[in-house]
């Protein structure tokens, strides 16, 4: 029986030492770009936060709601940095996870201050020369405000993608693995709220949008509370006669068919008035032609109780689309 080579590793300590050189490089990466977070954190909320509440510019309501939770943000970064500059990783992370909620509260504020932020630069004078005055010093090195209001959330997603890293990467013999692990668990989670606070302000925007699209009393209030999923012109295609352009707005729950007004309508040009809505739970789908992905687009049959709906576009691609929209509406009314 052969023996090994001299210098020569066993797989297990060669596995070990892959981790530990990426142990090493995670570890310094979230050492070095937490130092410049902390940074960025430190220049709003000296030259901003500070400033703005000693010089009385914006009032304590509009500057709380601009700035939300900024100054403990940068508290809790200035707590976890002496633990990671130390190597105490599992100790500084464990103890940052307190802070969390820190991040989902400031992520439920992100469209009042996106809103603040556009509503003070436009009516404001004093606030928007302080601002321009702000940005142009040196220290910014040409970032605006905007650009870095939304860095919290963007830095929780590094935590993220840093933390799990360390976790995985930390043999389960060591005394920080519980405690990485237990982190990376807490910082993934809190990721995942953010992110869906952050969908259903999207679709909200979407939905007030459209709102403001459709009009007449009929309209009101018809998509409130609903999931946008996509919109679009289709042809109907009537029993008798030629294909009729239509807006169509597909929710989760349900299909909304809207005709344009009349360019010369005199108080509503260029919205849509509602012309039918159709709960999909309701609807049978099939794709009547267009399966071939040729030039010559297609056609889909939308079935309901009542009635029976022929759409059809000349853009195969975009009718593609329309038909894996319908079938994610219709199945998630299903499930």
């Amino acid at each position: 029986m052969e023996s090994p080579a001299p210098g020569a590793r066993c797989p297990v300590q060669e596995q070990r030492a892959r981790w530990e050189r990426k142990r090493a490089c995670t570890a310094r990466e979230l050492l070095e770009t937490e130092r410049r977070y902390q940074e960025q954190l430190g220049l709003v909320a000296t030259y901003f936060v500070a400033i703005l509440r000693a010089k009385g510019t914006l009032r304590p309501p509009e500057r709380q709601a601009l700035f939300g939770a900024w100054e403990l943000i940068y508290g809790a970064s200035q707590e976890l940095l002496p633990y990671l500059e130390g190597g105490r990783w599992g100790q500084g992370l464990e103890g940052f996870c307190n802070h969390l909620e820190l991040y989902t509260q400031f992520a439920a504020n992100v469209e009042r201050s996106r809103t603040i932020l556009q509503e003070q630069l436009k009516k404001n004078k004093h606030f928007r020369r302080f601002v321009r005055l702000q940005e142009g010093r040196p220290e910014f090195g040409g970032l605006q405000l905007q650009d870095l209001l939304p860095l919290p959330l963007q830095r929780l997603q590094q935590y993220e993608n840093l933390a799990v890293a360390l976790a995985e990467n930390t043999g389960p013999n060591s005394p920080e693995h519980k405690q990485l692990t237990r982190a990376a668990q807490l910082i993934s989670e809190t990721a995942q709220r953010v992110y869906t606070i952050g969908q259903k302000q999207k679709n909200e925007q979407h939905l007030q949008r459209i709102q403001a699209l459709l009009s007449g009393r009929q309209a009101k209030g018809l998509i409130s509370g609903r999931w946008f999923l996509r919109q679009g012109w289709l042809l109907v295609v009537p029993p008798r006669g030629e294909p009729r352009p239509r807006m169509f707005f597909l929710f989760s729950d349900a299909l909304l068919m809207a005709k344009p007004r009349p360019p010369l309508h005199l108080l509503q040009s260029g919205t849509f008035a509602c012309r039918a809505l159709y709960p999909m739970a309701e609807c049978q789908l099939h794709r009547v032609f267009g399966h071939s992905g040729g030039p010559c687009g297609g056609l889909l049959s939308l079935s309901f109780p009542h009635e029976k709906l022929l759409l059809m576009s000349t853009d195969q691609e975009e009718l593609s689309h329309w038909y894996h929209s319908l079938t994610l509406a219709i199945s998630s009314q299903k499930n």
